[in-house]
């Protein structure tokens, strides 16, 4: 018998939480990254949410 831990029907559904799926502010990434809100890296931040999306969180918080 399969339990659900390692049923692959079940392990297929499952989804990662990464966190990108919820809505991030430009400052939130920017301190996320180790660097102080300043406008300069905030608006950096920004550019990277607008280009990226979610792949700008994932790269950056595992």
């Amino acid at each position: 018998m399969t339990t659900p831990r390692r049923d692959p029907e079940v392990l297929a559904k499952l989804q990662p939480r990464t966190g990108a799926e919820q809505p991030w502010e430009p400052e939130d990434l920017a301190v996320a990254e180790g660097k102080d809100p300043t406008p300069r890296h905030v608006d950096h931040a920004r550019k990277e949410l607008e280009e990226l999306g979610p792949a700008a969180i994932e790269k950056t918080v595992p």
